[in-house]
């Protein structure tokens, strides 16, 4: 193309009569593209000449990767499209050689992001047989704990969770989900979402002798309630309130003896202030911690669905009798880190995310 170009220019100048300004720019025209083609030359002879990279595969399949292997890669993986078709490229279209490595990708952006704070997530539970459990998963925002592939972890790891004898995390991670284990479906989520996504802890009610029931409130409040007699319905309505009222304990004996000496010394130097008679601070101290305990103790709390009766009382008229609950709330007890808006840009732009 370079030497027709040439010889067209050539002719023309040869036919005509041009400025000589004309003439010049034609000529500095032929001798930008002869240095053009010099340049091209060169590149070419030194990418046909270079050695390759001793840690780069070089695919030397005949046939182009199908949608089909990138569908298939994806549906085992979860990974993006570009990324499964890259790494299939890599390995010739080898499925499950391309998987493998995906996943110790997947490995090393888990374990880079495990130091970032994880205080967003979901509450899941589950229940198999007599046992009911709740599973904290956590993420770094409430945009991915609305995700739909974070939400289905979530409940697949309360399903695995609530087939364990136990509450061992470890046991858990390592529990079979769907093929893998539980560890290696939660790295591989990491590497596809990108955010730092830990499952946090563990909480089971319930055995052959007693029923239980759950409540999850926005997916960010978890409630266990367990009870003598009953159905799993009651124990649903009563973990409703233990959710809304977030009482300290289920009854008056789960109340460390401690804790009620520390209210009745409290309540003691409050009543003394007034110059009362002994016997009459006695008596009102009794009085205030007995209103504490009818106010944090959750069988002796008015019931909110009805607003009629205690928790005590609806109990009993559908008998049954209070075992306790265990209540937990997303990102409780973890300390969020405070970086202002400034900050955070300047740590996005200089790569550290």
């Amino acid at each position: 193309q370079l030497f027709a170009a040439e010889s067209f220019l050539n002719h023309l100048l040869g036919r005509h009569s041009f400025e000589p300004f004309i003439l010049t720019t034609v000529n500095t025209l032929s001798a930008t593209m002869k240095l053009s083609f010099a340049l091209a030359l060169m590149a070419t002879t030194a990418a046909a000449f270079s050695p390759v990279a001793t840690n780069t595969r070089v695919s030397t399949s005949l046939n182009a990767v199908t949608t089909a292997q990138i569908k298939e890669l994806r549906e085992a993986t979860g990974a993006g499209m570009m990324d499964c078709k890259k790494v299939l490229n890599q390995f010739d279209g080898d499925v499950e050689a391309a998987a493998e490595e995906l996943r110790k990708k997947g490995l090393a952006t888990a374990d880079k992001k495990a130091s970032r704070v994880a205080a967003e997530g979901k509450i899941a539970t589950a229940k198999v047989g007599a046992r009911t459990v709740l599973v904290e998963c956590n993420c770094e925002t409430d945009f991915v704990a609305k995700d739909d592939s974070f939400g289905k972890f979530a409940d697949s790891a309360a399903l695995a969770a609530a087939s364990l004898d136990s509450d061992d995390m470890e046991a858990l991670l390592g529990a079979d989900v769907g093929g893998s284990s539980l560890e290696d479906v939660r790295t591989g989520l990491v590497s596809k979402i990108g955010e730092n996504i830990q499952v946090r802890r563990i909480a089971s009610r319930g055995d052959d002798s007693t029923t239980t029931g759950a409540y999850i409130h926005m997916n960010r409040i978890g409630v266990l309630v367990e009870i003598e007699g009953g159905t799993s319905e009651l124990c649903t309505d009563v973990a409703m309130h233990v959710a809304a009222m977030n009482p300290l304990y289920a009854t008056r004996d789960d109340v460390p003896a401690e804790d009620i000496e520390k209210e009745r010394a409290f309540l003691t130097e409050q009543v003394a202030e007034s110059g009362k008679p002994e016997e009459i601070i006695k008596k009102m101290v009794e009085g205030r911690l007995n209103k504490f305990l009818a106010e944090n103790c959750l069988v002796d709390q008015t019931y909110v669905k009805t607003n009629d009766r205690t928790v005590q009382k609806y109990l009993e008229e559908n008998g049954a009798k209070m075992i306790g609950f265990t209540r937990i709330m997303v990102g409780e007890g973890i300390e969020k880190k405070a970086d202002d808006f400034a900050s955070e840009v300047a740590s996005m732009a200089a790569g550290n995310v």
